[in-house]
């Protein structure tokens, strides 16, 4: 009997708020929590593996996909789609896997009205300050000042959709975060969703107490 059921869980942020590093630590904290693996119709790029890096499929098949239900939440970026197919996600929540997901607020409400919306768990980072927030980017020096100002620009947009989620933490400081993180997370696994070994649990107690009666 399957003891508990996975969880679908969204961490989204502005773009410097701390998300990926937050993401990796709680993949290293436990093994049990998987990243989702997304489809596309872009073609890989060198030293991509299907399957692990991303699910490479055709437009076509992408399009069956989302018109069957089979995908999440899925977009058009620049020329290509992305999604997430939901098959293998459920087979990850239904052996007991919490499955993470490192998207936008638009991917997390498609998440979130989905047919497995029921079993999410939604996290959004904030920064602590604006000024802040610049300064991570820049620190990282990955990117040009033309690409921090146009993720400068994006990010209020994204901020502005943190009341679309169950939890909202200011990522101030990355290891009292991670500790938010993980409470959340272990006190979100005790849902009654969660487990359904509850039921036959609860049925087991009935017809003990008719035993007794």
């Amino acid at each position: 009997m399957l003891s508990r059921r996975g969880l679908l869980i969204i961490l989204s942020s502005p773009s410097g708020a701390g998300k990926s590093t937050l993401a990796r630590r709680l993949r290293a904290w436990d093994p049990n929590i998987v990243f989702s693996v997304s489809a596309t119709t872009r073609a890989a790029r060198p030293n991509e593996v299907d399957g692990a890096d991303y699910h490479f499929v055709t437009e076509d098949a992408f399009k069956t996909l989302v018109a069957d239900g089979d995908m999440l939440e899925h977009a058009h970026v620049f020329g290509n789609f992305y999604g997430s197919p939901r098959k293998p996600v459920q087979q990850a929540i239904d052996a007991g896997q919490d499955v993470l997901f490192d998207i936008d607020w638009q991917g997390a409400q498609q998440i979130q009205n989905s047919v497995l919306g029921q079993h999410t768990l939604s996290i959004f980072l904030l920064p602590p300050s604006i000024i802040e927030l610049r300064n991570r980017l820049e620190k990282r020096g990955q990117d040009s000042a033309d690409t921090i100002a146009r993720r400068m620009q994006k990010s209020w947009d994204e901020i502005s959709h943190w009341g679309g989620y169950d939890h909202v933490l200011v990522n101030d400081d990355l290891d009292a975060t991670e500790a938010q993180l993980k409470t959340i997370i272990e006190a979100t696994r005790l849902r009654r969703l969660q487990q359904p070994s509850l039921n036959d649990h609860v049925r087991t107690l009935q017809t003990q107490f008719q035993e007794l009666s």
